[in-house]
Formats: structure tokens, C-alpha cells, sequence
């Protein structure tokens, strides 16, 4: 079985004291709203979809598979073709308040 890297996309957090930074797994939603990590063939993939400023780390499936199964991500997406921003929550309608009436 031939094992390949994923390019997968991080979030680098900057030390405020300019020590170091870390870097955090971004996550994703599918469809039916469960997270899902994504990973990409090559660094190009990434670029095309997320855009030339999106960091990343390679990292084969196993590894990647550990990292998130600790999270409840068990789901894990190679090469995804589209990546939506998420649905704004439409606002709920007031609730009418009850007007009491004194006797």
C-alpha cells in the first residue's frame, strides 16, 4: 500500500513575547454539519482552493487520523473541491412579550 503526504492546512499562532508560534489543524464541516479534517495532494491543491496565505503542514493519514481522533473527527477529505464560508445564522424573530393586565 503506497503511503502519500498530506498537505494539510494549519493556523499559526504567533507568540506574543516573539518566542515561537504553534500551529493548530484547521478543521471543516460537511454537508450534514460534522467536522472533518481536509488534506491535499500537493501544495498547488491547497493554493488553488485556500489561497496563497493558507500555511500547512505534511503529515501522512495515520498521523493525521491521530491528531483528530482525540477532537471526534473521524472524517477526512482528500483533495476537497470546494470550501464555502459558513451559512450566516439567520436572526430569530422577537419573541412577543406578554402584556399583563392588573384588575
Amino acid at each position: 500500500m503506497a503511503r502519500f503526504v498530506w498537505h494539510v492546512p494549519v493556523t499559526v499562532n504567533r507568540s506574543v513575547r516573539g518566542s515561537g508560534s504553534t500551529d493548530a489543524l484547521r478543521l471543516f464541516r460537511l454537508r450534514d454539519g460534522r467536522r472533518c479534517a481536509v488534506g491535499f495532494t500537493t501544495p498547488e491543491a491547497l493554493t488553488a482552493l485556500l489561497g496563497p496565505d493558507q500555511a500547512y503542514v505534511e503529515l501522512g493519514e495515520p498521523a493525521l487520523r491521530e491528531l483528530t481522533a482525540p477532537l471526534g473527527v473521524d472524517a477526512l477529505v482528500l483533495d476537497p473541491r470546494l470550501v464555502a464560508p459558513p451559512v450566516a445564522a439567520t436572526p430569530l424573530a422577537p419573541t412577543p412579550t406578554a402584556q399583563l393586565q392588573h384588575r
